[in-house]
């Protein structure tokens, strides 16, 4: 390994010299990757060869993140895994202290906080009462793992959204170690048990999202192991025209991007355009890499990400170690260089323009004037409402308010409205959910605080809220006008997905915009306008307000910027909210093994923490337990919105002692695998193929012909000693990280999964449980398959032929006798993938190991 010693302010460090290894070439996203490779002495000479001179390798490498990053819904079920995992080492006489994290772990308290109250000052606090009282024993459980695991921190309630603390807190962008008595200097890398995580590369720090599985595994000493990647150029020159704000750009980002393949790839943004980006604007960009279906959006460091980590209080030491360890390194960003990419696309900023994207996918980029024809124009009905009212109004996501400008700009556009004396329709939910509390004090220094108020945009917490579901219950004029079948209501929120049923059980049409665009639909209150062009409202003298009347432009937004912002606050707001005296004051356990209470409705054992866990592999005939269709996204198979009164779900926890009147969100019960069993596909989006006059959650047991919920059809046929197999069309699993997509599925006995494509946290996901994922041939889509009850699914898939990308022989064994072969490939990637698929799954594979000693 080629390393070289530099100084910073007077401090010598070692680094790898990657300039001196010829490196240049590479894109930096592979630069960042072959650091980590030859600094921890991972790196086989001839591939490392091979890669600099091609630019590219299928080579299989080992990565060692030097930090994760969790969320409390994430958090929990892999918390629950290590908690049973230590109870199992118990039982078998080992010492359960043992078992712990050796990489230092960050988790938030971010996802399960509700807008119950909104629309006035104050309703944040309600709020985090309500969520205190309700998360009470769940929060309780991750204090006992702070409490009892080295380096395990748990940032409690009111600190912000997970993403935006990890921008403006916890990446270093550079970090350090002490290796042999000397202090290197190194690239923050990360992995996160979110799908956003790659938010961070906005500042030039590489992290990408994983399931809470491989998570668990790097946790306890394995490193993530992966073939290297496929890096995508996406070249930006031009500016971002006047009035066009960051949501714009990554909308279109999202929309390009959506139409090449990028499942497995990274993105890496160059040329000059980016230079014109703020980090702030970056990192709106790098946020929605999950949605164009990359594993990473990344920024290289440049001038932007030195006076970022200026503005959120970062030290001068830190600033300086950034700028000249990255330079030394050859990891600077040159907005000439042109790196040799797997693929480039090229984007003009000057050709963005104000967009929306929806109303159920992320990637349909939307104009405003196309609104009217998408949901049918503007127009009243009987209650008063528009035909399509705008029913959530939510600046909402760490996405667009981790940026300060996106804020202001949203603050601007109330004060202007408040101005021309313009209210709200009190038909419309409106929220304000920042990414963190400095986000209060930005906006009161700014003096917008009381515009957004008088609006209805008080801070409704510090969490992701509407974006993850979390948006309570609609306004009473709404609810009452959709029961007498009067509107269809539509949702705005400046969050980055928008499936339907997401963000609102019971709305369908959702739209990502602008914080900005959120607060103008609000005071418009129909959806179905033109925003650009026809009237949002009225003044009391009559004059028609247009939005060229209330958007600010560019010089204002950052001349308000400069007078609000202050770096001390960053600091300031962070220490102010760890020191919740609600936090401080919850009771939690300190014992090494968790005392499981049999009662609990929270946290229970799940049954695949066990270290005899066998393989699902093997040649065998299957039926189909679900056929569905293309599009299928982790909220469809895991729910994470309210628990419906009515559910499977609602009829175990009452049963055992939970309050009808508050069982609280699917999120937050994802320690109780009885619950997440019975959410299952109960999205009402959901459609089986074998009969789509099924209902959503439940199947057809072909035995006996009975319609079923899935985990009684599920268990049907193990009594009956028959094995099951999910089959499912293109982007399977694509949305949010949540393993419990995968979890619930092998609790359901499932073996394989068969689909015409994955994405890519799921695809993993589903390997760490032992569950093969298979690959259809194109010409063997789910619905030219035409599957029916009484079919059954013939896979060979022994053990020892397994490798990664094999072949795997499949037939189709007809209810009507006929038979039909074809060849499905493997979807694993990696020699480690295989082994964790012999072993049953990841927590089978640590447990032995561990027991063994």
């Amino acid at each position: 390994m080629s390393s070289t010693v530099i100084k910073s302010r007077g401090r010598r460090y070692r680094i790898v010299d990657l300039e001196a290894l010829g490196a240049a070439r590479l894109p930096v996203v592979h630069r960042i990757l072959l650091e980590n490779l030859l600094r921890r002495g991972g790196g086989d000479p001839d591939i490392i060869a091979g890669w600099l001179t091609t630019g590219a390798s299928t080579a299989e490498i080992p990565f060692w993140p030097t930090r994760i990053m969790m969320h409390d819904t994430t958090c929990g079920p892999a918390l629950v895994d290590l908690a049973a995992a230590r109870s199992v080492l118990a039982a078998a006489g080992a010492d359960p202290a043992r078992l712990g994290p050796v990489v230092p772990v960050d988790v938030s308290t971010d996802h399960s906080i509700a807008v119950d109250v909104f629309g006035r000052r104050g309703a944040d606090a309600e709020n985090m009462a309500r969520e205190m009282a309700r998360n009470a024993e769940r929060f309780a459980f991750m204090k006992w793992g702070a409490a009892v695991l080295d380096g395990f921190t748990v940032h409690p309630p009111g600190t912000g959204i997970m993403h935006t603390i990890n921008l403006e807190r916890l990446a270093s962008v550079v970090t350090t170690e002490e290796r042999d008595g000397e202090c290197w200097a190194l690239p923050d890398t990360l992995i996160g048990t979110d799908s956003h995580t790659p938010m961070v590369g906005g500042i030039g720090v590489l992290g990408w999202g994983v399931g809470g599985l491989e998570a668990e595994s790097v946790m306890l000493g394995a490193p993530v192991m992966l073939r290297v990647p496929e890096v995508v150029g996406v070249r930006l020159f031009g500016r971002l025209r006047e009035g066009v704000t960051a949501t714009d750009l990554a909308l279109h980002v999202t929309h390009r991007l959506r139409q090449i393949r990028l499942a497995g790839r990274f993105v890496e943004f160059f040329g000059p355009g980016v230079a014109t980006l703020s980090a702030g604007e970056r990192a709106v960009v790098a946020n929605m890499a999950p949605e164009y279906g990359s594993s990473t959006g990344y920024f290289p460091v440049d001038d932007a990400t030195l006076t970022y980590l200026r503005e959120t209080g970062r030290s001068e030491e830190q600033v300086a170690l950034v700028r000249d360890a990255t330079r030394a390194a050859g990891l600077w960003f040159d907005p000439e260089a042109a790196p040799v990419y797997a693929e480039t696309v090229a984007i003009d900023l000057g050709a963005i323009s104000l967009s929306l994207a929806g109303p159920r996918r992320p990637q349909d980029l939307v104009a405003p004037g196309d609104l009217p024809t998408l949901l049918g124009g503007p127009g009243l009905r009987t209650p008063g409402l528009p035909a399509r009212p705008v029913a959530l109004a939510a600046i909402t996501s760490c996405t667009n308010t981790s940026d300060p400008r996106q804020l202001i700009a949203a603050g601007l556009v109330a004060r202007n409205a408040r101005a021309l004396g313009l209210t709200v329709p009190d038909w419309v939910k409106t929220s304000l959910a920042p990414g963190s509390p400095t986000a209060e004090r930005l906006l009161t220094r700014a003096g917008l605080m009381d515009d957004l108020e008088a609006l209805g945009f008080a801070i409704t917490g510090y969490g992701c809220t509407v974006c993850i579901g979390n948006s309570g219950p609609l306004t009473s004029a709404v609810e009452a006008a959709m029961a007498a079948g009067h509107v269809e209501p539509v949702a705005l929120l400046s969050g980055n997905r928008n499936f339907p049923g997401r963000v609102h059980s019971r709305i369908r049409d959702a739209f990502l915009t602008s914080p900005a665009l959120v607060v103008a639909f609000a005071l418009a209150g129909d959806a179905a306008i033109d925003i650009v062009r026809d009237r949002i409202a009225t003044t009391t003298d009559g004059r028609a307000v247009r939005l060229a009347d209330l958007w600010p432009r560019g010089g204002e937004i950052d001349a308000v910027a400069a007078k609000a912002m202050r770096a001390g606050d960053y600091a300031e707001c962070y220490a102010s909210a760890e020191a919740s005296a609600a936090w401080r004051d919850l009771a939690a356990p300190a014992a090494p093994v968790f005392p499981w209470d049999p009662a609990s409705t929270y946290l229970r054992p799940p049954p695949f923490v066990r270290a005899d866990g066998g393989a699902r592999l093997g040649r065998y005939r299957a039926a189909p337990l679900l056929v569905l269709g293309d599009d299928v996204t982790t909220d469809h198979i895991s729910p994470a919105g309210a628990i419906p009164v009515d559910s499977e779900a609602a009829r175990w926890l009452i049963a055992h002692g939970a309050d009808p009147a508050d069982l609280n969100v699917f999120s937050s019960r994802r320690g109780n695998w009885e619950v997440m069993l019975r959410g299952l596909f109960t999205n009402p989006n959901v459609r089986n193929l074998l009969d789509e006059a099924v209902p959503a959650g439940s199947t057809i047991h072909a035995p006996s012909g009975d319609i079923l919920p899935l985990w009684q059809a599920a268990g049907r046929y193990a009594d009956a000693g028959e094995s099951l197999v999910l089959v499912a069309g293109e982007r399977y699993g694509t949305g949010s990280s949540r393993d419990w997509a995968a979890k619930g599925a092998a609790l359901l006995g499932v073996r394989a999964v068969l689909a015409a494509g994955f994405e890519r946290i799921h695809r993993s996901n589903l390997v760490n449980m032992g569950l093969l994922p298979l690959v259809l041939p194109a010409n063997r889509h789910p619905e030219r398959l035409a599957l029916r009850p009484g079919d059954r699914i013939e896979i060979d898939a022994e053990a020892e032929a397994l490798a990664p990308r094999a072949p795997i022989a499949v037939a189709i064994a007809r209810a009507d006798g006929r038979t039909e072969t074809f060849t499905a490939r493997a979807e694993v990637e990696t020699e480690m993938e295989v082994e964790t698929l012999r072993a049953g799954g990841i927590i089978p594979l640590i447990l032995r190991r561990y027991l063994a000693g």
